[in-house]
């Protein structure tokens, strides 16, 4: 029996502590306990959102090709987020950090409380589609049926995101 590889893109963030060795622990991490990472963004320094009186965050998109379930993938990325010393304390609060599944192939799920896959906040938020449309424009989000870059063309989210 042949498995199939799924294609999925995160989103990590930090704005605690080292931020772009967090970034890369978790990509590490990332690449040898979920799946092999095939693309990386560059990295952005972002204005906080949500939440707007903390510091500024670094982010990326990478795609990886995993053999895990969605729901296998989140615990795996929560395993990593704990690991690096992550503790969730208030909602889009500062974080050492943060990695979000954004697509996993063309699933759509929704496991309510846990898990909404295509994330459900990635169409309104530029710094989840600046990164995105930096390795793949094309991909087409599985329910607005519009790819990353028609949604980022879209988009009214003002805070700065600026490629580093």
């Amino acid at each position: 029996m042949v498995l199939d590889h799924n294609k999925v893109y995160l989103l990590l963030g930090s704005n605690m502590g080292a931020r772009l060795q967090l970034i890369n622990e978790a990509i590490k991490n990332i690449n040898s306990k979920i799946g092999e990472i095939e693309e990386r963004s560059s990295v952005y320094e972002t204005a906080p959102w949500g939440k707007t009186d903390q510091a500024g965050f670094l982010n990326i998109a990478i795609a990886i090709n995993t053999l895990f379930t969605p729901l296998e993938v989140l615990n795996k990325a929560l395993e990593i987020e704990t690991q690096l010393g992550r503790i969730r304390e208030e909602k889009w609060g500062a974080r050492l950090i943060d990695i979000d599944i954004i697509f996993y192939g063309n699933d759509i799920v929704n496991i309510p409380n846990q898990l909404e896959i295509p994330h459900h906040e990635m169409h309104n938020r530029k710094f989840v589609l600046e990164p995105l449309v930096e390795i793949t424009p094309d991909l087409q989000h599985p329910v607005f049926k519009k790819s990353i870059s028609a949604l980022l063309n879209e988009l009214n989210d003002q805070l700065d995101v600026t490629k580093i």
